[in-house]
């Protein structure tokens, strides 16, 4: 007798424990490939954005200037939140002579620190789920190969004749649990791989900024004395 052995009818008359796990891997591995889109395009707009910043920071405009433009945006992300974040605790601040030098790019640091959290805190957003998806999907998929394979030896020993017929189309089906559990898992672990290291290197070059940005404001406060201060601007 001819046995279907397609991947649709292996898999609607597979047993109901075996198609819930097919189920959830099949939702996984959607929500998983949605968050690799979109985290890709957070990451490719956030070094974009990083890299057009640095070039109008340290272009030698005046940070006045800069920081007017930039706190007019509707919406801040990434060095540009951090720096309206630390220059506005600057500008609070420097313009009062009892306040020391430290303790205004103190205050600054801190309020950069708490902008800083929360860009990583955003850029480190659904990287937890694509490392649980890689983790967790092959075990998922070969708890379903195991069920499926003891359904069909449970069957085979009531059957009066054991062939290979008998037993092929229960172990197919469970086979494919573990094939769909490692097709979510593959691209899961890649995308965490590989969106960590570019967070990472994000990060880096946020922490790069904060420290250089610090020492600036640091060394213009020192300098608030003065009647006629010069424009806040990069000092090489």
């Amino acid at each position: 007798m001819q046995v279907d052995m397609s991947v649709y009818h292996l898999v609607a008359n597979a047993s109901i424990l075996v198609q819930i796990v097919m189920l959830i891997l099949v939702l996984a591995s959607i929500v998983s490939w949605t968050m690799i889109m979109s985290k890709s395009r957070v990451l490719r707009l956030a070094n974009k954005e990083a890299a057009g910043f640095e070039d109008r920071f340290w272009s030698g405009a005046d940070l006045a200037t800069l920081y007017e433009k930039v706190s007019a945006k509707r919406s801040l992300n990434g060095m540009e939140h951090i720096f309206v974040a630390g220059f506005k605790e600057y500008i609070r601040l420097h313009k009062n002579r009892k306040v020391s030098p430290l303790s205004i790019s103190d205050t600054a640091l801190r309020s950069m620190k708490v902008a800083l959290s929360r860009e990583i805190d955003f850029l480190e957003n659904n990287l937890s789920f694509l490392a649980t998806v890689g983790s967790t999907s092959p075990y998922i998929g070969l708890f379903g190969t195991v069920w499926g394979i003891m359904n069909s030896f449970r069957a085979l020993s009531g059957a009066q004749q054991a062939t290979l017929a008998a037993v092929a189309p229960g172990i197919a089906e469970a086979l494919i649990a573990t094939a769909m559990g490692l097709l979510a898992a593959i691209p899961a672990v890649i995308a965490y791989n590989r969106y960590s290291n570019s967070v990472e290197r994000l990060i880096t070059r946020y922490d790069n900024f904060v420290e250089e940005f610090t020492g600036l404001l640091q060394r213009q406060a020192i300098t608030r004395e003065t009647e006629t201060p010069e424009p806040l601007v990069r000092e090489d």
